[in-house]
């Protein structure tokens, strides 16, 4: 007999049927939390999430209007890789710049992630990714390498310009070659989208 059998087995003694149904509301309660609150939900949350982002990309006008635009006159922003090389934002200045601040633990951004990756993919050599890690350095080593992402992510070292500080995960910014801030997006996207991509292929232009 196997132990799935054998577990059936102890479930349908009387006993612990009473219990189960005396104690449903409770047992749906925990199983709801370690859904909502728990590591081992996060793929299944990351899973609707992304579906749901899909929606409100199409639905959703990505780009922040013309007359509520902001510039990024600061570049002074010193970070470093997770392979420990630094980087001052200074140096991607006159560049198509995406940042999207993200973490292990927040399912948006686990659901818009694999979308990013084939973003970088086929814009890498024309826009300037930089993906800023609020998370444990050990934690992200781990994702990057269990979901085969080859995305550059780095770490702050000093407070990044006042226009791009957030607490917000994830939140994402696409800024033009003239520092202009297109893309203010908190929340998952479909950053794999036609609409994105129209965007980019606009401006790398």
């Amino acid at each position: 007999m196997d132990d799935v059998q054998k577990i059936w087995n102890v479930v349908r003694n009387p006993f612990y049927m009473k219990f189960i149904r005396k104690n449903l509301s409770n047992i749906l309660f925990v199983l709801f939390a370690l859904f909502l609150f728990t590591p081992y939900g996060l793929p299944v949350r990351a899973l609707l999430i992304k579906g749901l982002s899909v929606v409100t990309t199409s639905v959703f006008n990505m780009e922040v209007d013309e007359d509520e635009r902001e510039k990024l006159d600061d570049f002074n922003w010193n970070l470093v890789s997770t392979s420990g090389e630094n980087l001052n934002f200074e140096s991607l200045k006159g560049k198509v710049i995406l940042v999207n601040f993200w973490a292990t633990w927040c399912p948006p951004c686990v659901a818009e992630m694999p979308g990013m990756q084939e973003l970088y993919e086929d814009y890498g050599d024309r826009v300037a990714f930089v993906f800023i890690a609020r998370d444990d350095h050990e934690r992200v080593v781990k994702f990057l390498e269990k979901k085969n992402l080859s995305l550059p992510v780095y770490y702050e070292r000093t407070v990044p310009p006042k226009v791009m500080t957030t607490s917000s995960l994830p939140t994402t910014y696409v800024i033009d070659s003239q520092g202009m801030i297109r893309v203010d997006k908190v929340g998952a996207a479909d950053w794999n989208s036609k609409k994105v991509r129209s965007l980019l292929d606009e401006m790398v232009q």
